[in-house]
């Protein structure tokens, strides 16, 4: 069973050599290169620094916190 927490974007669909899209709280869609072991965002063109990736996951597990308190 899954359940979606915020909305997803369907602009944005699987990629040939890419893992995802993730879909994040704030809205932004990445993708993971497993070759280069980073985040890519599709929208910049541009690959993600882990310190801005683990920024949008705290999104989600906040996210998740505040549901599950209420």
């Amino acid at each position: 069973m899954g359940y979606i927490v915020f909305q997803h974007n369907p602009n944005y669909g699987p990629r040939a050599g890419l893992e995802g899209p993730f879909h994040y709280p704030s809205g932004h869609v990445l993708y993971y290169d497993p070759i280069a072991g980073e985040y890519y965002d599709p929208r910049t063109d541009w690959y993600v620094s882990s310190e801005d990736v683990a920024v949008l996951q705290q999104q989600i597990f906040d996210r998740l916190t505040q549901k599950s308190t209420q």
